[in-house]
């Protein structure tokens, strides 16, 4: 995995992340999430129960989207960079969906050597709706 070089010096506020667009969701990967984050509720893989729970179908877990959009930050400022994300959930995800993950600079600061973005984030699907919303600090180096 090849990285972003962004320095602090090179980020201002209203400054957009590369978009980070991931292909339709699959139920293979709502069963293989299951297994990774040991969440096996039914709703996230069996039709029926889903259905029955007056949900209309299967839906990807929570915090599958949440991980693309740690996964676009990550992409963007570096492995180990990331300092903090909150996320407030506003849609379900289904199979078929496409999750394109977004970022904009709010703020910039220094404190103890340490050059922090401050950024609200957000994921939305291909028809424009916002799924997940929220703040996200990363730290970035300095070129001086």
């Amino acid at each position: 995995m090849q990285y972003a070089k962004v320095y602090f010096e090179d980020v201002q506020g209203g400054d957009e992340t590369p978009a980070l667009v991931k292909p339709p969701i699959q139920r293979i990967q709502l069963t293989r999430y299951a297994g990774a984050s040991g969440d096996f509720n039914p709703i996230h893989v069996d039709e029926e129960f889903a259905r029955a729970a007056g949900m209309g179908g299967v839906f990807a877990h929570g915090m599958l989207s949440m991980g693309f959009l740690a996964q676009s930050l990550t992409d963007w400022a570096g492995a180990g960079r990331v300092r903090k994300v909150g996320v407030r959930f506003a849609a379900l995800v289904r199979p078929g969906d496409v999750v394109t993950c977004r970022g904009k600079v709010l703020t910039k600061s220094s404190k103890d050597d340490e050059h922090l973005v401050d950024l609200d984030v957000w994921a939305e699907n291909q028809r424009g709706e916002t799924i997940i919303t929220g703040k996200a600090t990363v730290s970035l180096p300095s070129r001086l």
